[in-house]
């Protein structure tokens, strides 16, 4: 019998540290056209992050604001160049990425609420988690959910997709996870940055792994969903 690293491994390695194939080569021409797409994209996105989550709970504005930062994620990273879905390894055959991905986003989510148990204690940063999730307490669960979850694939798209082709084959996990961050600097909450430092890095991992952003993208929603419906009620006990 394996002992448990062995087995741990096993599991994590395919997802996170081992890189499957693949001939993403990007022409000198393509790729200036698409870190011009991507600076582009960022800037405009970041303003747009900022006045979605400058709004009050409540406010009608912060659905549409919202969705119009997933539309610039969107918009730039189809214009900037392909994007590819990628694959892992599964008993020796090269498949799409979903069970792991999923498990992933669920370990993460415990990581987090875990880690919100902690933090509701400590006025300071209950006071910015609060913020945080103050449209989904006072607003509709349903619609910020809604928006949670495009915008979560969108940043996908956008950050594991587009930035991290344009960054090239110098050091993509930790350019992509830098900038990420800094965008999210944009909300002015530094509980979202932390969360964007640490599954930044995660989704960066992935993306680089499978070779595209289908892993990242759903473990990315799952981990989402699950802090959307867990948090608010946590927060309010």
């Amino acid at each position: 019998m394996r002992p448990w690293p062995d087995r741990l491994e096993r599991l994590v390695a395919p997802a996170l540290l081992d890189k499957v194939p693949r001939d993403h080569h990007q022409p000198d021409a393509q790729l200036r056209r698409r870190r011009i797409v991507v600076m582009a994209a960022l800037i405009l996105g970041a303003v747009l992050l900022g006045l979605s989550l400058a709004t009050q709970p409540g406010d009608p504005a912060f659905y549409p604001l919202t969705l119009s930062v997933a539309t610039v994620w969107v918009v730039g990273g189809l214009l900037s160049g392909p994007l590819h879905l990628g694959y892992i390894p599964f008993r020796g055959i090269l498949r799409r990425p979903v069970l792991t991905p999923i498990a992933l986003g669920l370990l993460s989510s415990v990581v987090f609420v875990l880690g919100a148990l902690v933090a509701r204690e400590i006025r300071p940063l209950r006071d910015f988690l609060e913020h945080v999730l103050a449209h989904a307490s006072q607003g509709n669960l349903v619609l910020v959910l809604i928006v949670t979850l495009v915008n979560g694939a969108a940043e996908e798209i956008f950050f594991r997709g587009a930035l991290f082709a344009a960054i090239g084959r110098h050091y993509p996990v930790i350019v992509s996870t830098i900038v990420y961050a800094l965008v999210t600097v944009a909300t002015r909450n530094p509980m979202l940055v932390f969360a964007a430092v640490l599954m930044g890095t995660l989704f960066a991992l992935q993306r680089r792994a499978s070779g595209g952003i289908l892993a990242s993208m759903i473990t990315h929603l799952t981990w989402s969903t699950v802090l959307v419906l867990a948090l608010p009620p946590l927060l309010s006990t």
